[in-house]
């Protein structure tokens, strides 16, 4: 009789020597708050790579393990299953053989779907564990087969078009054709919805539609930066500008006056939410749409990109039990998914957390969060005052803006509340010293302030195409290494591939700068010290700039020398200023 195998993944992955049982331990200490499943915890956590933990749940399911699909994808046979299928599940037959049909799957615990496909495709189903990557790209050549993208839509609509006729104005287009007739065209609604549909499957935070004298522009946000993806032909213009409006619920006759909207779709299962922005410029209205997916922000603290020695750090002043806790960068430098994290680190039954929000960006269980209304009077500070009345022990403040703001936060630290906000500053240091300009006295940000953690957000190098190679000494230097080190060093990055559109890139991740007040630093704070006084004083007690983790990440293969170069200019000038 065989041997039983091991019951739990845990052991699997330690009996494969994948994992070591102090590893296990730690993640099974993390899941507790933290829903997720091992396999997840390990490989978020770095101990673990995807292949070992589907190898580890191959045995532990008894099911067979594909480590590539390559050239096995039968896309006839894909389409057959309901795309809603596909996504909720995440199987989708690739192949058939003599055994039945191949099933391919992530997520082995859940197999009673199998038996909708069983009936589906008429024959025998067995499952396969593939990697989600794999998954994925069945998945996008299952949408690339249902039809056009947006730039043979324009295509196609180009060549709809009169050769002979000039691009008229803006305002004549407009006045020739009735804007509630050319937004409902078929066309035109298509190519909206290939719009977000492409947007979303590229991962773009924002599309931005702008209109020039002959053209209109689209570009999509990845990963922070900015592609052109294609033009819309300038006949076009009003009908796409309208059917947006349309979608957002604004007013289509307005076109002087800016306007805010929001638009809520499914997409393949998804819910996504899409706040859009129209402003009256030179040659028409410009519109940007922010697309956030919900469910999709949920990063834990140990996900974000923090090195070992900062999340130990912060790991631990954020179960303190009072005094606050800022997080400071630019926008979209990923400070609300850095408190957000945080907040998940200490939800717990017995702690009541309250934030304070504009807007609320995504809704958190367990955790009550307020949105602002300053026209009714709901200010930061208003809604600070009432929620100390509601016997909180953790609060969220989305965003020190200004002196009365600050002042409540700082009331509510001192009297035994644990607070988490973010300020607008080039670094660590900055926040002082921008405290104490809003009108807070020293004494008060030294006593009340535990830690000031600067962060920025760097693009990660996509990892199918990423070589190594020796740098310009030149650029290794601007890294802050020192010249007798630069020799030699070795860096990383991207030379394209289909994976990541040919960038290079996939994927972001977080460079910070932590600074704690410790006695030192709240004596420089008293004595109104300069913030840049305060920053070296803070580098020679062993705190690492965020330049300086930049640095680690590259030459760990993260990302590269131009990328954090990039996203670290404003300190090179401080230095140079300094």
């Amino acid at each position: 009789m065989a041997s039983a195998k091991p019951a739990l993944l845990g052991e699997i992955l330690v009996s494969l020597g994948h994992s070591h049982q102090q590893e296990i331990n730690e993640a099974l200490e993390l899941q507790k708050i933290r829903p997720k499943r091992i396999g997840e915890i390990l490989m978020d956590l770095g101990y673990s790579d995807e292949d070992q933990v589907l190898e580890a749940l191959s045995q532990q399911f008894d099911i067979p393990f594909e480590r590539s699909l390559n050239g096995q994808v039968d896309t006839a046979l894909t389409t057959k299953a309901p795309i809603n299928f596909i996504r909720e599940y995440y199987m989708v037959p690739f192949r058939k053989d003599a055994q039945g049909f191949a099933v391919a799957l992530n997520d082995p615990v859940n197999l009673l779907p199998l038996d909708d496909l069983r009936l589906l495709l008429g024959g025998a189903v067995f499952p396969v564990i593939c990697r989600k990557d794999d998954i994925q790209r069945i998945i996008d050549s299952y949408f690339d087969q249902q039809g056009e993208n947006a730039a043979d839509m324009i295509d196609d609509i180009v060549m709809a078009e009169d050769p002979d006729s000039e691009v008229q104005s803006f305002n004549l287009s407009e006045s020739d054709r009735d804007l509630l007739d050319l937004a409902n065209e078929a066309p035109i609604i298509k190519l909206i919805n290939l719009l977000i549909s492409g947007a979303v499957k590229e991962r773009a935070s924002d599309i931005h539609i702008e209109p020039f004298e002959r053209e209109v522009r689209v570009r999509y946000r990845i990963d922070g930066v900015l592609y052109e993806k294609f033009t819309v032909p300038k006949s076009q213009q009003a009908a796409v500008i309208s059917r947006i409006k349309i979608m957002a619920n604004q007013n289509i006759a307005e076109h002087r006056l800016p306007q805010d909207g929001r638009i809520k779709i499914r997409l393949s299962g998804k819910e996504i939410d899409i706040r859009v922005s129209v402003i009256p410029i030179a040659f028409g209205e410009r519109i940007v749409m922010r697309i956030l997916e919900k469910g999709t922000f949920l990063y834990g603290l140990e996900e974000i990109g923090m090195d070992r020695h900062d999340f130990t750090q912060v790991d631990k002043l954020i179960t303190s039990s009072h005094g606050i806790i800022l997080v400071t960068g630019p926008t979209g430098s990923g400070k609300s998914t850095t408190l957000y994290g945080a907040l998940q680190r200490v939800n717990s039954l017995d702690k009541n957390i309250i934030t304070v929000e504009d807007p609320i960006e995504y809704q958190m269980p367990s955790i009550g969060q307020i949105q602002v209304h300053e026209k009714i009077g709901l200010t930061f500070a208003a809604a600070l005052r009432s929620i100390l009345r509601q016997d909180p022990d953790v609060i969220l403040v989305g965003e020190i803006r200004d002196l009365p703001t600050a002042e409540m936060a700082i009331q509510a630290s001192l009297t035994g509340h644990l607070v988490f906000s973010t300020l607008h500053t080039n670094d660590s240091a900055g926040a002082i010293t921008r405290l104490v300009n809003m009108g807070i006295e020293p004494f008060l940000v030294s006593s009340s302030t535990i830690a000031i953690l600067a962060q920025r957000l760097v693009r990660q190098i996509c990892k199918y195409c990423r070589e190594e190679y020796v740098p310009e000494i030149e650029s290794v230097i601007e890294l802050g290494v020192p010249a007798d080190q630069a020799q030699g060093k070795l860096a990383y990055r991207g030379r394209g591939c289909e994976r990541c559109q040919n960038r290079g890139y996939h994927g972001r991740t977080g460079i910070f700068e932590l600074l704690t007040m410790t006695p030192h630093i709240q004596d420089l704070t008293l004595r109104g010290t300069d913030s840049n006084v305060i920053k070296r004083e803070a580098k020679k007690h062993g705190m690492r700039t965020l330049r300086e983790d930049g640095a680690s990440k590259v030459f760990q293969g993260v990302s590269t020398i131009e990328e954090v170069l990039r996203v670290t200019r404003d300190e090179m000038v401080d230095e140079v200023l300094d």
